[in-house]
């Protein structure tokens, strides 16, 4: 964009433009990183910005932190602190100021902290460590829980104030710990251990790990590895509330379920209660109502009995009334279906005497034919009776039977055939003689030829 003279004139280009240019290569050659040094002229805008300048002995840069970020510190900003700040060199066009976009800060000395705390979460997370299914389920209604923290601790005051309020019935054990220094990573890691292994002999549902806010310093015992390791290990779920919302350590990641603080965690084991407590009054209302409505139901329908409640001598006399009435209406309404029957039956009488032909003369004339077929057929029977007759006398002139009662016999030879040829017999041939009663057997001596 720019070169050296050469004695050809170049067009110039206004400030607004040149600014302009060297903000965006200055944001692209310059990634997001860590700047240290020491907080001055420190000013704190009505729109909630912070404007600083960092510096050290050989420089200084003019810092702006935007209100999204700046409300997020989770320590209080001041002159002469010494700071880390996570930030990105950019350019105020409006004055041409160089200055850095601060997205973060830390104080100086973390960097070492945060960078082993991201090593050793690396590290734990490939183990499954903090994988989502191992996180357990908290119980709705626990009759006890434990509280692990320094008995000197605020959070501890927190907690049981917010455990009084939405559960007062709720018991409480405190398994106190140190919090805070270079002994308090193991010390809590054994207190967790303690409480797990006491979990069904004291009664334990649930444990509360916790600890009010403070630096990465402050918080480093809640990074322990073995913290972490002790949580996983434990018989029963815990919840735990380090620090405030934007403190995040190992054993939040670790614990079945991480609060944003020490009430949070509170909140969290005792909402079942609460849930129930703000219930109570709902419900009983409910029951009140429902249990008013129900006598003023059960009231009515006493009222509605009572006056149908009446004497037996009463009920019966309205019976027998009743019974009256009915017996005078059945009569009216049978006495009009025979009268409206006696109409039709009559109607119907009429058309079939309209319709119904001149019989008469047809059964004179029947009674004529009926008695001629009986002549014919007293005549008929007649002869064919004297007919019969005279055929059964010629029958029984032919009868076999009567000849051979006159003393006649029907010769038959030895094959059974009657003989009437005496030329067909020779001597000494046997003959039967059938009778008229009963049968005979002789012998042929000599045979009579008849010319």
């Amino acid at each position: 964009m720019f070169s050296a003279a050469s004695g050809v004139s170049t067009p110039a280009i206004p400030v607004s433009d040149f600014v302009r240019h060297l903000r965006r290569h200055l944001e692209s050659g310059f990634p997001l990183g860590w700047v240290s040094g020491e907080v001055s002229n420190l000013v704190r805008a009505g729109s909630g910005h912070i404007y600083f300048t960092l510096k050290d002995s050989g420089g200084q840069l003019r810092c702006a932190m935007w209100r999204n970020k700046a409300q997020l510190l989770p320590f209080q900003l001041g002159e002469g602190m010494q700071v880390e700040v996570r930030a990105q060199v950019t350019v105020y066009e409006a004055r041409g100021d160089l200055q850095l976009s601060v997205e973060n800060i830390r104080r100086a000395g973390q960097g070492n902290l945060f960078e082993a705390f991201m090593r050793l979460k690396a590290r734990l997370e490939a183990e499954g460590l903090f994988a989502s299914e191992l996180k357990r389920e908290l119980p709705h209604l626990p009759q006890r829980i434990g509280i692990i923290t320094s008995p000197a601790a605020a959070a501890l005051r927190d907690v049981l104030i917010t455990l009084r309020r939405r559960a007062p019935g709720l018991d409480v054990i405190l398994y106190p710990t140190l919090v805070q220094g270079d002994a308090a990573g193991e010390q809590i890691a054994q207190t967790i251990l303690t409480a797990s292994a006491r979990a069904e002999l004291d009664g334990v549902q649930a444990l509360i790990l916790c600890r009010g806010g403070g630096s990465m310093e402050d918080l480093w015992a809640f990074n322990h590895e073995a913290v972490a390791r002790a949580i996983r290990a434990s018989a029963i779920p815990i919840v735990c509330g380090v620090g405030h919302e934007t403190d995040t350590t190992l054993a939040d990641f670790a614990a079945d379920v991480r609060a944003a603080t020490p009430t949070a965690a509170a909140e969290v084991l005792s909402a079942g209660w609460f849930e129930l407590r703000t219930r109570l009054p709902r419900l009983a209302r409910d029951l009140s109502r429902s249990a008013t409505r129900r006598l003023e139901q059960q009231g009515q329908k006493l009222d509605l009995l009572e006056r149908r409640l009446v004497h037996p001598r009463e009920r019966v006399a309205a019976h027998r009334a009743r019974l009256d009435q009915l017996a005078l209406r059945l009569q009216h309404v049978s006495q009009q279906q025979l009268t409206a029957r006696q109409r039709q039956l009559h109607s119907l009488q009429t058309r079939l005497e309209r319709r119904t032909p001149a019989v008469l003369p047809h059964q004179l004339a029947l009674d004529g034919l009926q008695a001629r077929l009986h002549t014919a057929l007293t005549h008929n029977h007649s002869q064919r009776v004297e007919k019969l007759h005279a055929l059964e006398v010629s029958l029984s002139h032919l009868n076999p039977e009567a000849v051979l009662q006159r003393g006649y016999a029907i010769v038959r030879d030895a094959a059974g055939g009657v003989v009437r040829d005496a030329s067909t017999l020779n001597a000494g041939d046997t003959l039967e003689l059938v009778l008229a009663k009963g049968r005979a057997t002789t012998e042929v001596r000599t045979t009579t030829k008849r010319a």
